[in-house]
């Protein structure tokens, strides 16, 4: 920080310094952000899963239906 704001909050000028509001504004949205990506991995991860069960089950499927066809 620049000399006047330590200034200010070392004698009590201010009760809140604006860069002060701001740093932890900013902590406060890296925390979001960080929950959000870890969200997002698990929400990839288990549309990963739910595509290869319909694979799966697609693949079943094509095989009953080559043996009716017999």
């Amino acid at each position: 920080m620049d000399e006047r704001n330590w200034f200010e909050k070392k004698w009590g000028i201010l009760s809140d310094v604006p860069t002060d509001s701001l740093i932890k504004r900013i902590e406060e949205l890296e925390e979001r952000m960080l929950k959000l990506e870890e969200e997002n991995v698990e929400t990839t991860n288990t549309l990963y899963e739910i595509m290869h069960d319909i694979d799966a089950v697609d693949a079943r499927i094509d095989i009953l239906h080559t043996h009716n066809d017999e």
